[in-house]
């Protein structure tokens, strides 16, 4: 088991950082003729959308964490429908990315709900079509569940790179990661006080603090690197981040990043299985890994959108 996971690790390490490579090369990319026409409605046409190669990777990763969602919601006698699950995840996904920056409040949230109308009115065609009305409310819930869980909250890193640097995402998942790995390795060598043990035997005290420990390192090491990332425009706001915010980061996406985690073993639990796949040797599944950075999107959004300093 810990063999796979020290293998498939740096692997899954490694293919992030060349999206992120690639994810930021297109950002040194200027269009023109046909090109700055389609992208008019940006507030600087010449360049692609930012987060384009994040984005692509998000469209591949949400189907394949839901159809996990869905032998999970099966496993609870739910009914589902894979390809309806896959795309409501898409669909969340799509609209947290492609609302233009400029749009008005108002219609951005009444463009999503509108969305999630869809989903949801779709859901119910779907699932009551043979004339039944046994279990379509929650099959239904289950499907918009999926274009929050999935969609929705995956949006919020494509929402932060939209105001900054691709390897803010690294420095989001790099912090939450760090400390499952801190957990995981201080509770194998220490951990006696179980934390819940009816939903996760293996989650001790001790390794929570070993892995919040590992997240503040983690997150002080990245602040002061920040400072290395190309200078932006001075009408931008800026990608360089204080150590005691570096700090703040590793505390606040740990604990969240935990409650991402059992998160998921409750869902797992619930469903009896322990992995919610095997397609990634020794880490299980995607949303294995998903759990913690999914749970972690929106506070890492909020958290460093409002510590970072305005534009001159």
């Amino acid at each position: 088991m810990l063999k796979y996971r020290l293998i498939t690790g740096p692997i899954l390490i490694a293919f992030l950082l060349g999206v992120i490579l690639l994810d930021s090369y297109l950002d040194t990319i200027r269009l023109s003729g046909f090109w700055t026409e389609l992208f008019s409605i940006k507030a600087h046409p010449d360049q692609l959308p930012k987060g384009l190669a994040l984005f692509v990777l998000g469209l591949v990763v949400a189907p394949l964490a839901a159809l996990e969602l869905c032998a999970i919601f099966q496993a609870n006698n739910i009914m589902t429908r894979p390809w309806l699950t896959a795309a409501a995840a898409m669909l969340g996904l799509i609209l947290s990315y492609s609302i233009p920056m400029a749009t008005e409040a108002i219609d951005a949230i009444s463009l999503v709900s509108t969305g999630m109308i869809v989903v949801f009115v779709a859901s119910l065609l779907t699932f009551s079509r043979h004339r039944n009305v046994q279990g379509v409310v929650a099959a239904a819930g289950a499907v918009v569940f999926a274009m929050v869980y999935l969609g929705l909250m995956l949006g919020f890193l494509l929402a932060l790179r939209r105001e900054h640097s691709a390897w803010w995402i690294v420095g989001v998942i790099c912090i939450t990661k760090t400390c499952d790995s801190g957990a995981f390795f201080t509770g194998r060598a220490i951990g006696r006080h179980k934390m819940v043990p009816w939903l996760s035997p293996g989650k001790t005290w001790e390794g929570l603090a070993g892995g919040v420990i590992s997240a503040v390192a983690a997150g002080i090491l990245l602040a002061l690197a920040s400072g290395w990332l190309p200078q932006r425009p001075p009408d931008q706001p800026t990608d360089v981040v204080t150590i005691w915010v570096g700090a703040v980061c590793g505390v606040v996406f740990a604990v969240v990043g935990q409650l991402g985690d059992l998160a998921m073993s409750l869902l797992k639990r619930g469903a009896g299985i322990k992995d919610s796949s095997h397609i990634l040797p020794g880490l299980g599944g995607v949303l294995d890994v998903l759990d913690s950075p999914l749970m972690v999107a929106p506070v890492a959004y909020w958290l460093l959108t409002l510590t970072s300093p305005s534009p001159i």
